[in-house]
Formats: C-alpha cells, structure tokens, sequence
C-alpha cells in the first residue's frame, strides 16, 4: 500500500477501471475502506457492499462524514472526504463493510464565514443530511429535554423493500373530491378513539372503516415530514405545551417516526405506507400537507442543524445584512425560486409520489413559492411552472394555501399554469358571514357557491381550481364556529393575543356551552346548514376532521401547541352527536350521486339552463342589501343513466320564516324534499311531511334553514 497522509492508497494490481469488476475499494481512511460514490444518488443510497454518501454545498471548501453508534453523541469514525471525491459542487463517497442498522451519520461542512454575505459555515457543527430518510433522536413523542443543548440530528439509513404490490394511483377527478383534513396524532390520540395504537399511523389505519362509511374520498394529512415537536415548547399553567401542528420541518425526506407505534429502525415509512395501501385500497386518496416556505432552523437565533451549515445564502432568502426575512411568521424563507432549492423541492415530491404513493400536495403559505430572491412576486415563478409540468407529478393533485404571513394574498390569482388549485379563502369568509345572516352577502353567496367565476374563469381554471371549505385546521371547529362570538386562547400563554380576530363566528345567543335545548337545536341546524351549503357548492369540497360529530376545541381558533384534549377528536361526541353524522354521511353520498352539484354535465334534455337563481320566486337573480333568501337550481344529464337531474337548493338566513315559489318543473316531474335542516335528520326519514308547503309550488323555509329538493 501506498501513503497519502492520513490516507492510505489502495493499491491496485491492475490499473484503471475493469469491465465486469465489483467496485472496489481505492484508499483507505481512518480504517474504513472507501472510493467515490454515487454522484446522481443524494443522501446515503445503500449498495451491496457498502453505502454511498453524497451531499451538495456551493460554498464548502471541506466537508467531512460522521459515523455514530444507534443513539451515541460522538462519532466513532471523521472521514473527510478526498479532493478526488469532490466533483463541481458535490461530495460522495462509498464507504465500504458498513451495515446500515449498526450506524448513524452526519456531515460537517468547512468554509468562509462571515454573516452579512450569509456564509455561516462551521467545521465543528453537525449537519443533517437534507436528503436523509430517516431522523433520530425523537422516536417518542417529546421525549427530548429541553435543555438538551448537546442535542443534535443524525441520519439513518433506510432499507426501501415495501412491497406496493399492483397498486395504482386513484386519480379521482379533483372536482368529486370530498377532502378531510386531520391531524395524525390528534385523530386517534385520546381514549375514547378506541384504537389499539393510538396517536400514529397505525391508530388512523384502524379508523379506515370509519372513513369509508362517512363517504370521504381523501384526507389531507397536516404535516407528517419529520418535525420538532420541542421547538418552543413550554409549560402554561401546568400544561406542557408543544409545536404540536408540525409546520417546521426538520427534515422534507423523513416521516415523522412519533406517530409510528413500533420501532422501525432502518425501516422507517413502512407503517406510514401500510396506511397508504390500505386508504388506495379503500378508494381514498392521500394529501400531504407541505411545508416549503421555512424551516425549523428559524431566525438568527434558531439553531443551525442543516441548510444554514450547507449552504445558507442559497436555501433562504436573506435580508442585505445576512438577516432572514419572515414573510412566513416563522423566523426565515425559503429561498423556493433559487436553482438548487427548486431542484431540492422538485426532487422531495418526486419522492414522496414514488416511494409512498401519495395522491396530491397541498402547499402551506404557498405565496412564498412566488417570490424570487430578494422576495419579490414574481408573475410566473419557476419552482409553481417546474411542479406543473414535472413528469411524475403529472396527475397529483396541487393545492395552495394562496397567502403568506406578509399580505401576499393571490386567492384567485395565484399562478396556475392550468395545475394548480386553491383553497379557497374568499368562500370560507363570505359564507359564514351569509350563513349567520349578515346582510349584504346574498348575491356573493350564490357566486361562491356556483363556483366563484369572479375568481376562476371556466374556460381558463376549469372547475376545480375552487377548494371550497368553512373550517380547517386553522380556525375554530363547526361547532365552535356557532357557539362562541370570541376566540379564547388564554391556554395557549400569549393572553388571548394569538389567532384569528376576524372568525366570522355567531354563538347563537350564549357564548360557550349551555344547557339550553333551543340554543342547541339552532347550533346543530347552523352545523347542517354549513354542510349542506358546502356539499351543494361547485368545486373540490373540504372540511375538518371531527366537525362531522360536533368536536370542539372549547373557543380555541389557534390550537397549534395544544397536545390534549384541546386538538384530540373527543369520539365520545359521535355518540352525542349521532344525528349530525348522519347528516354528514348523507349529504356526502348526496353529493356523489348528483354530478351535476360538482360539475358541468351534459345540458338537460328538457332545456332547463345548468345554473339558474331563483330568489323568492322563479327566475328572480336580484338581490339588495337586506336579501337573505336565496334559490339556486342545477340542471343536467345524469352520468349514470343519461336522465335529467334537477337539484334546487334554498337557504333562508333570516331569522324568520320566508316563503319561497319554486320554479316549474317539466311535465311529468314534481318536487321532492330530500333536506330540511330545520328537521332533526334521520335515516330513511320523509321529510316532505315535516315541510310546509302553501299550494304545490310555493314553499315556506323556516328561520335560518336549507332545504334541498329534488325532481322526480
């Protein structure tokens, strides 16, 4: 063997590369038997006689890999990767005999240092490797301490030998789908949810029946990438409080191993994508909820345990004196427009599509995926096009949250590139304040609810640019949403400052809970009303996991921190709330069996316009400042047995009964009541005989009520 320093030459017998050979080993360092690795294969990529580490930094002179025994803070082997291992701006490296579950590792990264260029490179600090698929350090759930300062994140190896089996990707038309956004921990965590595993993948698993009898057809996952549940942590009176949301990332490649229930070393993803099968399996899609707009490292003062070491100038957008803008309320920016940071958020949903199958994104903050380098809008920002038109993201569903924290705010403008759709955030304000009867929103509501036009042209957006939804994570519950006039989030230690001051909420007469059995028949008829509105509404349709059964976060509307009671699904409320369910699970199937609430159809065969308004009385479209009776009439062919289907949906947000003349029908046809929300709803249950008609056509809808008819 030949010496090199503190690296040994392997000496070849035979020189220059051999067709046919193995890899071999070219040089020895510290022990470890080494030679390039895979350049095109980021992160660690195992092989069969050793495992490739490959890292990228425009601005590293130096970087080093670091091997750590399972759960050891010192690594028992520093190989500094040789000048000949550095291509352009790549390290790799193949380590050899290594066996991926007796390991960990990191990086260390040398270079310049000075703040106001945005250079922090430190050859002493311990980096996370981007591109790792598995996190350690947090298996449990806020099991790290919070004066663990000499806490930091290695990476494991993952062995990928999921079997999918011939599973396909559903491709649910966007416009049919029914989308319930949960949150994986909170969904099963407390007791009453009757699962073995609760909090995890597998404890959501076990609700599956549960999801396919309520009828949804997707769920949107809130952040499930490996995130820090410790950052800011604190104690409020007496009560531990958490990052219990998820919307920092830690790492965009791992899945968070807190909500696994077994230990997955080496193995990491596998009980998330049994979970996945299993949903494909049972006709539901799965979305993620992405964070690309920040990360966990935070501002100056956050910590720095992955790209603020690697490159910190490129992956965030910097302030002229090396500070971090904050457009997304948490610390820094991702700087998403850059080259390398595209090719790193292009490459996370690759991965995601691919490796677990998941269904569609939906893009938190998304605005900030619009901003260029000095975080400016940009018209057409490349990292929205590059999304849209990608290969294998080809049929994904792409779903933005069309504002940041800094009042860029492009609901019904965000940059489309004729892929992506929108939460729609216009729909949720304008149709609670109608449906608790403020005046002056009657003719935006029949807009909202027949696809928002100002907003989406057709011809241009299609109709399903619109995802339609009155709650969501952020925001008070359905129940809440009518039982409290005020936000309360004392419990969350910031004295009521946090969260929405404009929920748009009513009480419906007493703040908070009551024994009053009239104030609670009208809250559970707003709850059905809210529903009933949203399920009849033009464009992919949303709503918050537990509002089907009442669930309540007792007048929290930023419920970020709160790992209780507070966020958990209380499932004994299923029980107490069973009519509201129903109601639910029926107003769901209702809207799969009538295509023409969700989309354009086939015309009429009885000419009968696809959308008619109907105020008071037929063909009445005008509405003034005190209107709040509204009629909308949908009409088309029947996908299934090509007949026509009339739907006519009527809502009186006044407080008094409103008679309503419906429009004629052609001849052989009569009107038939399917929903009256002024009924207690049960299944099977006629609701013709508990409406009120004065003569065949004119019907009278009580007081803050909906009624959906059909013709037979």
């Amino acid at each position: 063997m030949i010496f090199f320093g503190g690296r040994k030459k392997v000496d070849m017998k035979k020189k220059g590369p051999q067709r046919g050979v193995k890899l071999q080993p070219l040089d020895i360092i510290d022990g470890f038997k080494v030679r390039p690795g895979f350049y095109n294969r980021d992160g660690a990529a195992a092989a069969p006689n050793g495992v490739s580490f490959t890292i990228h930094s425009s601005g590293a002179t130096s970087c080093t890999l670091l091997l750590f025994r399972p759960r050891e803070k010192e690594p028992f082997a520093r190989l500094k990767y040789p000048e000949a291992y550095h291509i352009g701006n790549t390290y790799s490296m193949l380590v050899f005999d290594l066996k991926i579950e007796e390991f960990e590792y990191a990086f260390q990264l040398d270079g310049p240092y000075d703040k106001e260029k945005g250079l922090l490179f430190n050859k002493n600090t311990v980096l996370l490797d981007p591109y790792a698929r598995a996190v350690t350090g947090q298996k449990e759930w806020g099991d790290r301490p919070e004066s663990d300062e000499g806490f930091v994140y290695h990476a494991r190896v993952v062995e990928n030998n999921f079997d999918w089996g011939n599973v396909r990707q559903l491709e649910l038309p966007m416009e049919d789908l029914v989308i319930y956004e949960l949150h994986v921990r909170g969904y099963t965590k407390d007791a009453s949810s009757g699962v073995s595993a609760r909090g995890t993948y597998e404890g959501l698993r076990q609700k599956i029946p549960y999801l396919k009898d309520l009828g949804i057809n997707a769920v949107e996952l809130m952040p499930i990438f490996e995130f820090d549940e410790m950052e800011s942590a604190r104690v409020v009176d007496g009560e531990q409080l958490y990052n219990y949301w998820g919307y920092n990332t830690v790492c965009f490649f791992a899945p968070n191993t807190s909500y696994s229930s077994v230990v997955e070393h080496n193995h990491e993803g596998e009980e998330l994508k049994r979970l996945i099968y299993e949903l494909k399996e049972n006709g539901i899609e799965v979305i993620l909820d992405v964070v690309f707009n920040h990360t966990a490292e935070g501002n100056d003062d956050g910590p720095t345990f992955s790209f603020k070491g690697i490159d910190n100038n490129i992956y965030y957008i910097l302030t002229p004196g090396g500070g971090y803008y904050n457009f997304s309320g948490c610390g820094n920016v991702l700087n998403c427009n850059h080259p390398l940071t595209r090719r790193f958020i292009i490459d996370c949903l690759r991965f995601w599509v691919t490796e677990y199958r998941v269904d569609g994104f939906r893009f938190d903050l998304a605005s900030i995926l619009s901003r260029d380098w000095n975080g400016e809008p940009m018209a057409e920002p490349p990292i929205l096009h590059e999304i849209a038109c990608d290969a294998i993201l080809g049929k994904v569903k792409l779903i933005a949250e069309a504002w940041d924290a800094s009042g860029l705010y492009q609901v019904g403008n965000f940059p489309a590139f004729s892929r992506w759709s929108e939460w729609n955030g216009r729909y949720r304000d304008d149709m609670r304040r109608f449906l608790k009867g403020d005046a002056g929103l009657a003719g935006t509501a029949i807009t909202r609810i027949t696809g928002s036009s100002d907003m989406y042209d057709r011809s241009t957006r299609g109709e399903d640019a619109s995802v339609n939804f009155v709650t969501c994570h952020d925001g008070f519950t359905l129940y809440d949403l009518y039982s409290y006039n005020m936000k309360h989030n004392e419990k969350n230690g910031w004295n009521n400052t946090d969260g929405d001051n404009n929920g748009n909420s009513w009480n419906c007469g007493v703040e908070g809970e009551t024994d009053d059995p009239e104030i609670e028949k009208l809250r559970r008829r707003m709850v059905k009303n809210a529903f009933a509105t949203l399920m009849c509404s033009r464009g992919p349709a949303m709503f918050y996991a537990g509002d089907e059964f009442c669930n309540t976060q007792f007048g929290n509307n930023n419920a970020y921190c709160q790992d209780n009671i507070i966020s958990w699904l209380d499932w004994n409320r299923l029980e107490e709330y069973q009519e509201i369910h129903d109601f639910f699970r029926y107003m769901i199937a209702f809207r799969k069996e009538h295509a023409i609430l969700r989309k354009s159809t086939y015309p009429a065969s009885c000419g009968l316009p696809e959308i008619s308004i109907h105020n008071g009385y037929p063909f009445n479209n005008r509405t003034d400042y005190n209107s709040r009776l509204i009629g909308i009439m949908f009409a088309g062919r029947d996908e299934k047995n090509a007949k026509d289907d009339i739907i006519f949906y009527g809502m009186n947000a006044y407080w008094e009964p409103v008679n309503m003349q419906l429009p004629e029908l052609p001849a052989g046809k009569k009107w038939k009541v399917c929903v009256n929300t002024a009924v207690p709803y049960k299944d099977g249950l006629d609701m013709e005989q508990f409406t009120e008609f004065a003569h065949n056509s004119n019907l009278r809808i009580g007081p803050r009520t909906v009624v959906i008819l059909t013709a037979e």
